[in-house]
């Protein structure tokens, strides 16, 4: 697979042209910051460079969304990030926003709004799932035609959002072979890093979450378990690490089994 370098609009460069994006791409804190999920913020900007799709992200200007602080019961720091966030956008006309993690999907559609910032939000699920319906977005099918793949539910996309047939139609059309977890839909398993959870040391108990979790999708059968969230990544990664099956079952976001199928 080849490497296709694209430029990356940002917003302030954007608007100084006189040029108003449709979209700001929200990259988020693990977007940036982490390493692994780096490689998904990237693969989502090559399928928008792909379909040619007019967006900018804020680059330099992003701050935290101030979900983080919020669940670990900061109040104060999660408006302060909230309003100054709010402020930014304001600055930009910013209308329409999509993002790759479901945390920031989350409080930006349901909770910024009690403090005057109302967007239309959009997870890119949602986003690659109408592309693919109304036929703008085509896989190749031929990558993972013959894949078993299994989906792992994030919370804050199906139970806070009902979002759970999205990313099974974009996976549907990648494999034939896309399995159920036991544990599925409004009944997942969290994969116990949300709710500040990532931050903290684990709670006594006979097994951490991420471990029954990661239990639940070794026993699909699956040689990819599919994601669409940096926390669930994290500790899916984690638990297959503990596994010893790092080796042979592995865990890829949507957005990058679908720049994969259509080599970008």
């Amino acid at each position: 697979m080849e490497t296709l370098k694209i430029e990356v609009p940002v917003m302030a460069e954007v608007y100084a042209r006189g040029e108003k994006p449709e979209y700001l791409f929200w990259v988020g804190c693990a977007g940036a910051f982490d390493d692994r999920y780096k490689k998904v913020a990237r693969a989502f900007a090559k399928i928008m460079a792909h379909l040619q799709v007019n967006y900018a992200v804020l680059g330099k200007e992003e701050s935290c969304t101030g979900d983080p602080a919020r669940r670990a019961g900061n109040e104060m720091l999660y408006q302060m990030q909230a309003l100054q966030n709010i402020e930014t956008f304001k600055k930009y006309e910013v209308r329409k926003i999509i993002t790759i993690c479901p945390h920031c999907y989350n409080i930006f559609k349901n909770e910024y709004p009690d403090l005057g910032g109302h967007y239309e939000v959009i997870h890119y699920v949602q986003f690659l799932d109408e592309l693919i319906r109304n036929g703008k977005l085509k896989p190749n099918k031929a990558l993972y035609k013959e894949t078993r793949i299994t989906y792992h539910d994030p919370c804050y996309l199906g139970r806070a959002n009902d979002i759970y047939d999205e990313p099974r139609t974009i996976l549907q059309s990648l494999t034939g072979n896309l399995v159920e977890m036991k544990r599925h839909k409004s009944f997942a398993l969290c994969c116990g890093a949300g709710g500040a959870q990532m931050f903290k040391e684990a709670e006594k108990g006979n097994k951490e979450v991420f471990m029954e979790r990661t239990e639940d999708a070794l026993e699909t059968g699956a040689s990819v378990i599919a994601t669409a969230c940096p926390f669930c990544m994290t500790m899916m990664t984690d638990g297959l690490k503990y596994k010893n099956k790092e080796e042979e079952i592995k865990n890829y976001d949507i957005v990058e089994l679908i720049a994969m199928d259509l080599d970008l």
